[in-house]
């Protein structure tokens, strides 16, 4: 900004193109904007550009603007002429353009563009200037295009090998290829950087380049996974540039795989429900247009996605009803709304204007946990500013100065008191609805609190130093759990609150017992230590250049608060923590679980309900002991003697069961009732679960040879069927076609094949009438020889 200009700006980028990269000066060629004669003066003139070679352009082309108001300026721009292979055109601007690939931008921000269109020059111009990194590869590489550069190559060669189709033999899998290349190289990334296939943000993203490639793959004939593998091509081949890559390869391959396996079912499935809706669209002669009301539906009953039905349709020639998939969408959302019981509060208008207002509190809570300097900026009751706060209500201050935590990076607010001589209330909450507004969400408890007053203000002391305990244990568990699983892993979440903190991330397998031991024992090997923590504030490039942790999708000042344990850890982090790390105390993991496909979750609890969960376990096992008349050394095997022994008992109480239903069934096989010739027999069982059924049911048919047998239980309310048809007689009674009535009287549904299906049920109360049901059903489905029921 007001550094330098056009003269330099242009000579710069001629002599980087020219001079360093060697590119030959006859090959280029220059765009100016058709007003700009002062850049194209300094081309011809300048650099030596002969005239036939610099063209000027209007505003569409060479004319840059932020929007319809605001800075703006002229374009010049450097095309390089790739010869006679690409086309025969001799300018940039002719049918066949591709000959001239842009290599270079400058734009010259010199204008102030006010709403009636008038522009003002600015008091300091400025230049904003870059080049494509593939465009430049493919110049100095003497190659037609991107994905012919050694960028892109490789991947696509692999990916030609995998599928078995050759690149440059039809211009329509030579597209499906460059999409393979182009979308695992940037799932490598992604995943890297921590972001995981989801339904929403960043994750939404990943999901659908995946899903985008998995399709061509499967257009390309390849019906196994395999992107997977051309991720940890790209690992290897960005590994000089980007050395994290390798590190997290097998963590990619696996989140990729995983997406491959989950998403295959249902494409097959989706495709073929598409192409039925295509059939019943052409032949409904309505224009060919996909119904959005039918495009909802593939999206929300089956998991299709929209954007690549849509993208299916147009390759078919086939137009989508757009507005009417977003009206369907938008209904979903209203019904969501309304059973909404939670999430993300919106800023309040009342917040909004706080903050036009510029009103700011100095934290203070770093080096204190109390202030007797400040004053009231403001106090808000329910979504309007008052005046003051009167006993026993509830409402919103804010302070020009506080020792208040406000919540933020996963650290719950502080609680405490605002008072002075006249009032004191209680700080319930602590929270920043938006960047510098800092709000104390309060309950008078006597006096009043009025705008203007003085206030001091005391953090509970207690509360914040549970929460400074668990929040640098945050930080040293986060570098035990990537020394102990991989640097694949990031941080997806995390929750910083006075008992316990949770800690989400990325990784595909649970944690073993013997990995969990590792992080606990490395944790609390540093506590024991007793290292002294570092913070300093510096610049954010500074600190991410030192090694300071930083998480993708946060957004950082330009200066920021780095806090580390020396020779440990490192990140960018605004909460509060200990001194040094033995006022944490000890440190314990409670749970690990899984949240979502490739994240992880883990609760911990440091300090004094760390030592609590000690004494409350010593207890337990002192009890089982005694329980068991066993040292405490032997617990293990003595609870697993009585499981093996409890397992033993439940076998044989299994197989009692069994062998009374089935001498109970011998007896009513003869019984069975004919139909038709058929013997059919129906009965409800007692006291078997459903494998036991299918066994039981199986058992009565080998003594009946020829027929059909339905069996049904229930336990607790829920109800269990099973039904079976000798082989020689699917061809007239098929079994999954005779238990769907049966279960839909029970309330239920099921299936199944032609010999065995099998249904559940919540209406115990009608099993008897829906076994009854099975004679009937058989005499209406064989054909009447006039035998007897």
């Amino acid at each position: 900004f007001g550094d330098y200009f056009k003269e330099e700006a242009i000579a710069y980028a001629w002599e980087l193109c020219t001079g360093i990269y060697g590119i030959d000066r006859d090959r280029l060629i220059v765009t100016v904007f058709e007003e700009d004669d002062e850049a194209f003066d300094i081309w011809k003139d300048r650099i030596g550009v002969p005239r036939e070679r610099i063209f000027r352009c209007g505003e569409k082309e060479n004319f840059w603007a932020m929007g319809d108001t605001g800075p703006c300026g002229p374009c010049s721009e450097l095309h390089y002429d790739m010869g006679d292979r690409v086309g025969d055109t001799t300018s940039p601007f002719g049918e066949d353009s591709d000959r001239f690939v842009e290599i270079w931008n400058l734009v010259f921000m010199q204008y102030d563009r006010d709403g009636s269109g008038r522009m003002t020059p600015l008091p300091s111009p400025s230049i904003d200037t870059g080049m494509g990194l593939e465009r430049i590869a493919c110049v100095l590489q003497e190659v037609a295009g991107n994905y012919e550069t050694d960028l892109f190559k490789p991947i696509v060669d692999e990916a030609a090998r995998l599928t078995g189709v050759p690149y440059g033999e039809s211009g329509r899998t030579d597209v499906g290829l460059r999409i393979l290349a182009d979308h695992s190289r940037a799932a490598a990334f992604l995943v890297n950087d921590g972001v995981v296939p989801a339904n929403e943000g960043r994750g939404y993203v990943l999901r659908k380049i995946l899903r985008r490639a998995i399709r061509h793959g499967r257009m390309l004939g390849r019906e196994e996974p395999f992107i997977f593998t051309l991720t940890a091509l790209v690992a290897e081949l960005m590994a000089s540039a980007y050395p994290e890559l390798l590190r997290s390869r097998e963590y990619a391959a696996t989140v990729v795989r995983n997406e491959e396996e989950k998403f295959s079912a249902t494409l097959s499935h989706g495709l073929t429900l598409l192409e039925d809706l295509f059939r019943r669209v052409e032949e409904s002669g309505n224009g060919g247009t996909l119904p959005g009301e039918e495009l909802f539906r593939l999206y929300d009953t089956f998991g299709f996605p929209y954007d690549m039905a849509r993208e299916i349709a147009e390759e078919r020639g086939l137009a989508v009803d757009d507005a009417g998939f977003r009206a369907e969408l938008e209904k979903q959302r209203a019904r969501a709304r309304v059973s909404w019981k939670g999430g993300e509060a919106q800023l309040r208008p009342i917040h909004r204007a706080l903050a036009d207002r510029r009103l700011r509190t100095e934290f203070t809570g770093y080096s204190q946990i109390s202030d007797v300097a400040g004053h009231v900026l403001a106090l808000v009751r329910g979504d309007e500013e008052v005046e003051v706060l009167r006993e026993g209500e509830e409402g919103e201050v804010v302070l020009d100065r506080s020792p208040f935590y406000a919540e933020a990076g996963g650290q719950v607010g502080d609680q405490g008191a605002i008072e002075n001589e006249m009032v004191r209330a209680e700080v319930v909450d602590t929270y920043s609805p938006v960047g510098g507004l800092r709000l104390h969400r309060v309950r008078v408890l006597h006096g009043e609190l009025r705008r203007g007053d003085a206030a001091s203000s005391s953090v509970d002391v207690d509360r914040r130093l549970h929460i400074m305990r668990n929040h640098t244990a945050t930080h040293l568990f986060h570098a035990a759990l990537r020394e102990t699983l991989g640097e694949h892993v990031k941080q997806a979440g995390s929750l910083v609150a006075p008992d316990r903190f949770r800690f989400d991330f990325t990784h595909y397998k649970p944690l073993s017992s013997w990995e969990i031991q590792q992080i606990e024992e490395r944790v609390n090997q540093k506590i024991r230590e007793n290292l002294p923590l570092a913070v300093r504030v510096e610049t954010l490039d500074d600190a991410v250049g030192a090694g300071a942790m930083a998480l993708f999708g946060e957004k950082y000042e330009e200066r920021v608060r780095v806090v580390s344990v020396p020779g440990y850890s490192m990140e960018l982090c605004g909460g509060t923590h200990v001194d040094r790390t033995g006022d944490i105390s000890l440190f314990k993991i409670v749970s690990e679980s899984s949240i979502s496909a490739g994240v992880r979750r883990v609760e911990a609890i440091t300090g004094a309900a760390a030592v609590e969960r000690f004494l409350r376990d010593e207890r337990t096992l002192r009890e089982l002991a005694e329980r068991l008349q066993v040292h405490r050394d032997r617990i293990g095997p003595a609870v697993e003697r009585l499981a093996d022994e409890l397992r033993d008992a439940s076998r044989r109480i299994e197989r009692l069961q069994l062998k009374l239903a089935f001498r109970d069934s011998v007896d009513a096989t003869e019984s069975a009732r004919r139909i038709e010739g058929v013997k059919v027999l129906a009965r409800r069982i007692e006291n078997l679960d459903r494998n036991h059924l299918r066994q039981l049911a199986d058992q009565i048919l080998n003594r009946l040879q020829s027929g059909v047998v339905a069996l049904g239980t229930s336990e607790e309310g829920k109800v269990s069927l099973v039904v079976m048809v000798s082989r020689d007689l699917t061809d007239r009674l098929r079994a999954d076609e005779l238990i769907r009535p049966i279960a839909r009287l029970v309330g239920g549904g099921g299936g199944g094949k032609a010999d065995m299906a099998e249904a559940g049920g919540r209406n115990s109360e009608k099993l008897e009438q829906a076994l009854e049901s099975l004679y009937g059903l058989v005499a209406e489905t064989l054909p009447s020889t006039g035998a007897k029921i």
